[in-house]
């Protein structure tokens, strides 16, 4: 079927976080501003997703849940399918979430006092997680070279010869900086943690979603010693627009770190399933490519959309052009604006909410993140009104 990303659908008032609670997140009158920050999209699921969900809630009991061998299996052909990535049903453990399976993980695989490195720009609940659960922030910047991020290998190689590093958290592909890393990327870095005996856990929420030309590389598809040293994140909530549902994929092909996790895991009786999320998760990974396909090359049009807009009507503003999300990374340095006033000039000048890069680490100081899983029209209104501010400075 066809689907329409062009349609605006109102979302107030439907307990979102990106809509109704935009006062409360930037501490302003939150009339008239267009949100265009947090990483969900303003389009429906996909059609069998919904009628999935409509099923399970027809049904009328909402117990105590349990996994299906199809819900394995439509994980299982899914990896396959999008990113040659055969994996075993005895890996696949569930999560209500990428953020809280990191907060497990660090709880399962850490010390109070022990380190985690992240490679800012980076998302942001990285920070919190680490150091909520006792252990200190090790920074393994990235580098913008030439309009385009890469990792700083040396600098790696440095941080990991500290015997407290026990884990590295590795973005892939990269929020908020776009990056899909390239296979020999992915290599050195495993090959650097592996030889240092730092386990890798891999963020991988957002590995469906690529611009054309580009290819995501599981980390734990790359080798048998990558896959025993590491952790794979996953979920269809960024792919499908399902994170409400608080179903994610955490893959451990390691049997021991298996055993910690699930120990960790039902210690805090976390273990089953939201009812609905169960079904969504199985009907995205099986009838969801359809909708997937159309969205990706609406994502590509919004993007070049996105880049011509600046390029020609607000070159102040330099696009860091992704390879992957649905989530550009935007230099706005040439403004001359601090990160407070950078803040205040989008939100109370724009009218339009971005994630301030200054979240994602002092790195991204004079940055600011901007969503572009909405509408076209809704995209342009946005563009319109930054150039309008940018224009009256």
């Amino acid at each position: 079927m066809k689907y329409n990303f062009d349609e605006i659908i109102d979302r107030t008032n439907y307990h979102s976080v990106k809509w109704d609670e935009l006062g409360k997140k930037f501490c302003t009158d939150a009339k008239d501003v267009l949100p265009m920050w947090i990483a969900d999209m303003e389009f429906r699921s996909p059609k069998p997703v919904i009628e999935a969900i409509k099923k399970a809630n027809k049904h009328g009991i909402y117990g105590y849940t349990s996994r299906p061998l199809s819900y394995y299996q439509a994980i299982i052909n899914w990896m396959e399918k999008r990113h040659n990535w055969k994996v075993k049903k005895e890996w696949i453990a569930y999560s209500p979430g990428v953020v809280p399976a990191l907060s497990l993980i660090i709880r399962g695989f850490c010390q109070p006092g022990d380190k985690v490195i992240i490679q800012p720009p980076v998302y942001y609940p990285f920070f919190r997680v680490i150091e909520n659960n006792g252990c200190h922030i090790l920074k393994n910047s990235l580098k913008l070279e030439n309009g385009r991020y890469v990792m700083d290998f040396e600098d790696l190689e440095r941080k990991v010869d500290d015997p407290r590093v026990k884990i590295l958290i590795f973005c892939s592909p990269h929020n908020p900086v776009g990056r899909v890393w390239q296979k020999e990327e992915i290599i050195r870095l495993g090959e650097i943690c592996l030889k240092n005996e730092v386990i890798v856990i891999s963020d991988e929420i957002h590995a469906d979603i690529l611009f054309e030309g580009y290819t995501h590389t599981p980390f734990a598809s790359i080798s048998q010693e990558f896959a025993q040293n590491s952790i794979t994140c996953t979920a269809p909530s960024k792919t499908f627009n399902l994170a409400g549902l608080q179903t994610s994929t955490i893959i451990i092909p390691n049997k021991k770190h298996y055993k910690i996790y699930d120990n960790i895991l039902n210690s805090l009786e976390l273990s089953e399933n939201n009812v609905f999320g169960l079904v969504a998760l199985e009907a995205a990974y099986r009838d969801g490519e359809e909708w997937l396909e159309q969205l990706l090359s609406y994502l590509n049009e919004n993007l070049e959309f996105l880049m011509k807009y600046f390029k020609e009507r607000i070159p102040k503003i330099k696009v860091i052009i992704p390879e992957g999300t649905y989530l550009v990374w935007l230099d706005c340095r040439q403004l001359g604006l601090n990160a407070k006033e950078l803040n205040d000039f989008m939100i109370k000048k724009a009218r339009v909410a971005l994630d301030d890069g200054y979240w994602f680490g002092t790195e991204g100081e004079g940055f600011m993140r901007i969503n572009i899983a909405c509408p076209r029209s809704f995209l342009e209104k946005g563009l319109k009104r930054i150039e309008k501010a940018v224009n009256s400075i």
